[in-house]
């Protein structure tokens, strides 16, 4: 077992500064903005289609999207506006931090 690596003032400030973050689009901006189905937007948050339906229907088969979802829609919208300048590094290390080279 390895020692975890002490936190200094600047990854502290970091964590601060993400844990009051309101990072959040609902499914009807993300929808309106991207060209994507009810099956992109399930994978996005993994969630099942039938869930994501029920965030576009109205009346009583409504249901709200939880909080996480909100955020990995604007973390999405954040990835494909800004995808060309993101270094291949910084991608994998965030998209597959298991693997090894």
């Amino acid at each position: 077992m390895t020692n975890p690596r002490p936190l200094q003032a600047r990854e502290q400030n970091l964590i601060d500064f993400y844990s009051h973050c309101q990072l959040g689009m609902t499914p009807n901006k993300f929808y309106a903005k991207w060209d994507v189905n009810h099956e992109a937007i399930a994978r996005i948050c993994s969630r099942s289609v039938s869930t994501v339906r029920r965030w576009f229907s109205k009346g009583r088969n409504y249901r709200r999207p939880m909080p996480s979802d909100l955020r990995h829609l604007a973390l999405m919208d954040f990835l494909l506006e800004g995808f060309e300048g993101i270094p291949e590094e910084l991608l994998k290390k965030v998209c597959f931090p298991n693997r090894h080279k």
